[in-house]
C-alpha cells in the first residue's frame, strides 16, 4: 500500500450513495482470488470512502469462464425479447437516478446538479434506445436467381472484454453492456479503478434482469486486470474507452489474435470562432464545449479556440466574466457548477501544465492559473478553469490533450489558415465551429478532419448519434444502430442451391 493511501483520511460514505457489494462474477458478488483490494477518494475531500475487490488475472479468467457458459443460451434469446430486458433495466435506472447521480458525483468528483445527474439520465436512455434496436439486428437477401436463396445474419461475436476510464464512467459503462448485450454477445467489463462504484450500481440493476454470466463486472488496476482481460484467448472482441496511449497496447493485444476492436480515444478538439459571433450564445456555448462544468475531463473538450482576430480581446472579456461566475465546490453540493479533477496523479499533471503556460514568455494568461493552496478548495483536487491566449498552435498547450481546464485561444484572419491549424493535430474526435453564416460554418464542418463536428452548439452526445474518432481518436463508431452493428456482430452469408 502507499504512503498516500496510507495516511488518506476516511470518511463515512454519504447518504444516498450506493455501497459495493464485491465485483459481479456469474451472477454473484465475488471479492478477488487474492483478497486484495482497493480504497476509493472522495476526490472533493481527499477521503476514503470505500473499499472494492482488486482484481487479477485469476479473477479475469473465472469471469470470462462465466460468460462462456453463458453465452449459447443468451445468443439464442429472441432479439426482440433480450430488447425488453434491456429496456427493464432502463425503468430501474431512472428510478433509481438519484442514487446512481450521488454515486457519480462521489467517487468521480463530477458536480452532482450539472454533470452527475445528466450522466445517470444519460445512462437509462442508452438502455432504452438499445433495447428499442433489437429487432433491428437484420440481414438482407441477395438476388443470385431463381434457383439460389442467398442471405446475410448478423451474429454475435461471443465473448467481449470491455473497457472503461473514470471521467464518465456509467455512460460508458452503458455504451458498451447495452449494444453488446442485445446483440447477443456476452461481456466482461473491467471498470475504472478510481471510479467503480457506480458502475457496480449499474451492473446490480441489470443482474436483477439477466441470466448469471452474461454480464459480469470487474474492479482492477491496468496492468493487472485490464492486461490479462486484453489478451486472454476466449475473448473474441475488445472494446475500449481511454487514452490513445493505451488504446495502441489494446491494438496491439487485439493484433496479436486477429481480435476486432473498438477504440474511443483521446482527443483535442478545435474551436473555430468567426468574426460574427462575438455574442453571449456563442460565450455560453465555448464554455459548453470546454466542458468545464466537468474540469474539462473529457476527450470531446474544445481545448483549442481559434478565435478571429477583430472580436479577439471582446470575446474573452465575455468568456471571462462568463466562466469566472461559475461556482467551485463540493460535488455533492447543489450550489455547485464545477467540482474536482479525479485523482492527485491527474491534479498534478494539470497544475504542470499550467505552469508549462505560465512560463511561456509568448503566452499570456487571460483569466485562471494555478489552484489555492489555502482555503476550502485546498481540501480537494479543485484546479480553476484557466485561459492562455497566444499566436502559435505549436506549443505544448495547444497541441497535448491536458485532461483538464485549460483553454488556449489562438488568433486567426484568413480562413483557409485556421482551418490548417484546426487539423494539424493527430487527433480527430471533435470539433466547434461558431457562426451566423450557415453556408460557411458547413464548408467548415466538412473541412474539418474530426469525426464529430458541431455548428453553433456545444452538447454532449446523443443516442442515435454515429459518435467516433478520426485519426489517432480511434476506430469504430459508438451511440447509434450502425455502431451496434459494426462493433457487436459479424455477417454471415448463407447460400441455398434450391435446385436439388
Amino acid at each position: 500500500m502507499s504512503t498516500a493511501i496510507a495516511e488518506m483520511k476516511t470518511q463515512a460514505q454519504p447518504a444516498g450513495t450506493y455501497k459495493p457489494k464485491g465485483m459481479l462474477i456469474g451472477g454473484k458478488w465475488v471479492e478477488s482470488a487474492s483478497g486484495a483490494r482497493i480504497i476509493i477518494e472522495n476526490p472533493g475531500k481527499r477521503t476514503a470512502v470505500a473499499e472494492v475487490p482488486r482484481a487479477g488475472e485469476a479473477d479475469v479468467n473465472a469471469a470470462v469462464e462465466a460468460a462462456e457458459k453463458a453465452f449459447p443460451a443468451w445468443k439464442n434469446v429472441v432479439p426482440r425479447e433480450r430488447g425488453k430486458i434491456l429496456l427493464k433495466i432502463a425503468e430501474v435506472l431512472e428510478a433509481r437516478s438519484e442514487e446512481m447521480a450521488r454515486t457519480i458525483a462521489l467517487e468521480t468528483g463530477n458536480a452532482l446538479r450539472t454533470q452527475a445527474r445528466g450522466e445517470a439520465k444519460l445512462a437509462a436512455d442508452i438502455f432504452r434506445y438499445f433495447g428499442g434496436l433489437g429487432s433491428e439486428l437484420k440481414g438482407e437477401t441477395v438476388p443470385l436467381g431463381e434457383h439460389v436463396l442467398s442471405y446475410t445474419r448478423r451474429e454475435p461475436i461471443g465473448i467481449v472484454g470491455a473497457i472503461i476510464p473514470w471521467n464518465a464512467p456509467v455512460m460508458l459503462g452503458a455504451l458498451k453492456i447495452a449494444p453488446a448485450l442485445c446483440a447477443g454477445n456476452v461481456l466482461v467489463m473491467k471498470a475504472a479503478e478510481d471510479a467503480p462504484m457506480a458502475v457496480l450500481l449499474m451492473a446490480d440493476i441489470c443482474q436483477e434482469f439477466l441470466p448469471p454470466g452474461v454480464l459480469n463486472v470487474l474492479t482492477g488496476y491496468g496492468q493487472e486486470c485490464g492486461g490479462p482481460l486484453a489478451n486472454h484467448p476466449k475473448i473474441r472482441k475488445l472494446s475500449f474507452t481511454g487514452s490513445t496511449e493505451v488504446g495502441k497496447v489494446i491494438m496491439r493485444a487485439a493484433a496479436e489474435r486477429i481480435v476486432p476492436v473498438s477504440l474511443e480515444l483521446g482527443g483535442k478538439s478545435p474551436s473555430i470562432v468567426y468574426p460574427d459571433a462575438d455574442e453571449d450564445w456563442a460565450v455560453d456555448g465555448i464554455i459548453n464545449a470546454m466542458r468545464f462544468t466537468r474540469q474539462s475531463q473529457s476527450c470531446t473538450a474544445g481545448s483549442r479556440m481559434f478565435l478571429h482576430e477583430d472580436i479577439f480581446d471582446s470575446f474573452l472579456r465575455k468568456l471571462e466574466k462568463k466562466t469566472t461566475a461559475l461556482k467551485i465546490g463540493d460535488p455533492l453540493d447543489e450550489a455547485s457548477d464545477i467540482g474536482t479533477i479525479i485523482n492527485n496523479k491527474q491534479y498534478t499533471k494539470v497544475c504542470k501544465y499550467v505552469q508549462d503556460g505560465l512560463d511561456r514568455s509568448d503566452a499570456k494568461l487571460v483569466f485562471g492559473g494555478l489552484p489555492p493552496k489555502t482555503g476550502p478548495l485546498s481540501e480537494g483536487y479543485f484546479t480553476m478553469p484557466t485561459v492562455f491566449a497566444d499566436r502559435s498552435n505549436d506549443w505544448r498547450l495547444a497541441r497535448e490533450e491536458i485532461f483538464g481546464p485549460v483553454l488556449v485561444a489562438i488568433r486567426w484572419s484568413d480562413e483557409a489558415e485556421a482551418i490548417r491549424m484546426a487539423n494539424d493535430s493527430h487527433y480527430g474526435l471533435a470539433a466547434y465551429v461558431w457562426t451566423h453564416d450557415i453556408g460557411k460554418g458547413l464548408r467548415a464542418a466538412h473541412a474539418i478532419e474530426s469525426g464529430w463536428v458541431q455548428v453553433n452548439q456545444g452538447g454532449g452526445q446523443t443516442p442515435g448519434m454515429s459518435y467516433g474518432g478520426y485519426k489517432q481518436s480511434g476506430l469504430g463508431r459508438e451511440f447509434s444502430l450502425e455502431g451496434m452493428l459494426d462493433s457487436f456482430t459479424q455477417r454471415k452469408s448463407v447460400t441455398v442451391n434450391l435446385a436439388v
